[in-house]
């Protein structure tokens, strides 16, 4: 939830925005854009934000697109949803792993699994059965609160949600922030069957408050501890007196207030009785954007981890984009997106599963048309290699530095895990660590 502020080092500094990036991206005039519209965009590493580059206007920007994506991005299922739509787009074929698969070399494949982890590879022409993989893995969730089964709650005549968190996040930024919900949901349909689908309330609905400092005079000399239980549960709105027995019998044997479920009823575009089951996470709107004076940086959350996510995406896809590109390759390019990272990835759908492992065995198996030596997947492994995603702590947060920053956080350690953000900068460090 800690808005993450990231420094674009693309070639040379100090790099400024183009002018013609900004009125998109820039907080005060931004536009969500829709999910359909078409934002590939070659991934290049020229530096497309220096404004002393002679550049043409349509010149492709990888911030925009980064930017495009955590916008898109608001819950695991979303960025998975982003990314697939991404690869369709590529050219990349959908693959269900219940079924049979015939692949072939120099083809371009994926899978989801539970709509928050993702398995995307491309396959060398020149591929062998035993040749390794090449393999970029992330993660598609963050920290956040999300709404527990039975979240009707009320009090003081507010209607209030019960929320739980999830991972380790940093609880007291979700106070006073514009708050909503996003997920997936269980619709049942006319004829009896379920389908799940994606829903995001983009107006903000709820809100934790914090107390007014006259009723909370000992908090900047204690500092502000709130009860994640009694304190953090968000305000939905106030609470109507229900007029008929039934309708009070029936408001409190709900698990969801009847308010939530309407919101969320018209933007699913069905009725609230067809919706069978909901998980959600809460929220912040305020939308992903450049800032500081020269626009050189990202404000926005789920850094951790969709900022890796997308860069793992766009490489693969722009790697393979052109025809040829995979005419001399012998390996496997694979990237895995995973979900549950933040509590322990040890789910169907998280890193400890054995999704990956099982989808290259798979690929292996199914590219030996005829019989191979036993072992062929044992070698493949040796000699594959796994690229994690990097923590983007490691660069400086606005209001967390002793997170990221050792050596400002405690002088007796010679800790130097303080990204150098301009060239001239490491002369400096190495003087200071001699």
């Amino acid at each position: 939830m800690t808005a993450t502020m990231y420094r674009l080092q693309l070639l040379k500094p100090p790099p400024v925005v183009k002018s013609s990036i900004l009125p998109k991206y820039s907080y005060s005039s931004f536009s969500t854009p829709t999910l359909h519209g078409k934002r590939l965009r070659k991934f290049s590493t020229v530096p497309h934000l220096c404004s002393k580059l002679d550049q043409l206007p349509e010149s492709p920007s990888i911030v925009g697109d980064l930017l495009d994506y955590l916008n898109e991005s608001w819950t695991q299922f979303h960025a998975t949803a982003e990314a697939k739509r991404q690869l369709i787009d590529a050219g990349f074929h959908l693959l269900n792993e219940n079924d049979e698969w015939d692949l072939k070399p120099g083809r371009r494949y994926f899978f989801t699994r539970n709509m928050s982890c993702l398995v995307a590879f491309a396959i060398g022409e020149k591929y062998n059965v035993g040749n390794g993989f090449h393999v970029i893995a992330a993660h598609t969730d963050s920290p956040c609160l999300k709404l527990k089964p039975k979240s009707a709650s009320s009090k003081c005549g507010y209607l209030m949600v019960n929320v739980q968190t999830y991972g380790a996040g940093l609880w007291h930024t979700w106070f006073d922030r514009d708050l909503s919900l996003a997920g997936r949901a269980i619709v049942r349909s006319g004829d009896g069957s379920f389908e799940h689908k994606l829903v995001k309330v983009k107006k903000p609905i709820l809100r934790v408050p914090t107390l007014a400092i006259h009723l909370d005079r000992t908090v900047n000399q204690d500092g502000f501890k709130p009860n994640l239980e009694t304190h953090l549960v968000p305000l939905l709105a106030t609470k109507l007196e229900e007029t008929s027995t039934e309708s009070k019998e029936k408001s409190s044997k709900a698990s969801h207030h009847q308010l939530l479920m309407q919101v969320l009823s018209d933007e699913l575009g069905c009725g609230t009785d067809e919706i069978a089951s909901i998980e959600l996470n809460v929220c912040d709107t305020q939308p992903s954007c450049l800032g500081g004076a020269n626009n050189e940086f990202i404000f926005s959350g789920r850094l951790d981890n969709l900022a890796s996510s997308y860069c793992a995406l766009r490489a693969l896809i722009d790697s393979c984009q052109s025809h040829g590109d995979l005419s001399s390759e012998h390996a496997v390019r694979m990237v895995a997106l995973f979900d549950n990272e933040e509590v322990g990835s040890g789910s169907m759908q998280g890193a400890g599963a054995p999704t990956m492992f099982q989808a290259m065995r798979r690929i292996t198996d199914c590219l030996a048309h005829e019989y191979v030596g036993e072992g062929a997947f044992e070698r493949a492994i040796r000699q594959s290699f796994l690229g994690i995603r990097s923590k983007e702590r490691y660069g400086m947060r606005i209001h967390n530095w002793p997170h990221t920053c050792f050596r400002c956080w405690n002088p007796y350690r010679r800790l130097w895990h303080c990204s150098a953000f301009h060239a001239q900068r490491e002369g400096d460090m190495w003087k200071r660590r001699r």
